[in-house]
């Protein structure tokens, strides 16, 4: 099964399959509880937020994060990394970890490129994403040297966090998962489905939701199939949602106008958009705020 993500697809001819399906050994990663106290007491759901840019390294690489925290939250709250889209830590992403900050979590977006690296290009994306992926073990040290940065915040329960990551970043926070990575959830939005090595019975601790566009071209139905077999094998608590005559990249509002412009099916629905995320708090609710 190969994994496939608008990361992979970077050419508007549709006959380039080495493009369109980037090889398992690219997307695969190095596969990825909850405690209450009187100290945890649930935040409000709205709250003003502040920010903050943290710049942390990996291996020698310097990443730059972003921090959004309830402005006035009693009590340690939940914790949230957020994983961008193979474009790279932008503005996007930074917005949603904004939008968490003010139903109550601490958010923070993480950098996967490090060294400023955004892409306008699919060509620069695709480039950027093979650097970062290409390497299991590199990935997920990324991932777990943000983990370890929004832990380590005054403010953060360390004990209650889950992750979420769009396209790109929907295959990171599914491959934590896979590695049994200590997160309460994860969730993916129209994120790649495929794996090289396939959770093993009993590995995956978090709680795992997956939205994807019925009619996404880069997830198609045998990788849903194969993820939902999969996730069976693996005794997982897991739901996946497909969302009929949605493609991909569904969540973000900009996806519209970039796959004109390149030829790519990427479009923006607002109806899956609101429905992921609603159940995104659902999930969360449940897991981080027992």
């Amino acid at each position: 099964m190969a994994a496939r993500d608008d990361c992979a697809m970077h050419m508007t001819d549709s006959r380039l399959p080495n493009l369109l399906a980037l090889p398992l050994t690219v997307l695969a990663l190095a596969t990825s509880c909850s405690s209450s106290g009187e100290e945890n007491s649930p935040p409000p759901t709205a709250m003003g937020t502040k920010t903050q840019e943290i710049t942390y390294e990996s291996n020698g690489l310097t990443l730059n994060g972003y921090l959004a925290m309830p402005a006035d939250a009693s009590g340690k709250v939940p914790a949230v990394i957020v994983v961008h889209e193979w474009w790279g830590h932008n503005d996007y992403v930074r917005g949603r970890a904004e939008q968490l900050a003010e139903l109550g979590y601490a958010a923070f977006a993480l950098d996967m490129y490090g060294d400023g690296k955004l892409a306008s290009h699919p060509e620069d994306a695709q480039a950027f994403m093979q650097e970062a992926m290409s390497d299991a073990d590199v990935t997920a040290a990324r991932f777990e040297a943000a983990m370890e940065v929004l832990r380590a915040q005054d403010g953060v329960d360390p004990e209650r966090t889950a992750a979420i990551g769009y396209c790109m970043g929907g295959a990171v926070v599914l491959g934590m998962a896979r590695r049994g990575a200590d997160l309460d959830a994860v969730v993916s939005f129209h994120g790649s489905l495929g794996t090289a090595e396939a959770a093993a019975e009993g590995a995956v601790k978090s709680k795992v939701l997956v939205c994807t566009g019925a009619d996404d071209p880069f997830v198609p139905k045998d990788d849903v199939d194969a993820f939902r077999a999969e996730m069976n094998t693996a005794k997982a608590n897991y739901e996946v949602v497909e969302y009929p005559g949605v493609v991909h990249a569904f969540t973000n509002p900009g996806a519209t106008a970039k796959g004109e412009s390149f030829g790519l099916p990427l479009k923006y629905d607002a109806e899956a958009d609101a429905d992921s995320w609603s159940r995104m708090q659902a999930l969360f609710a449940e897991t981080l705020r027992e």
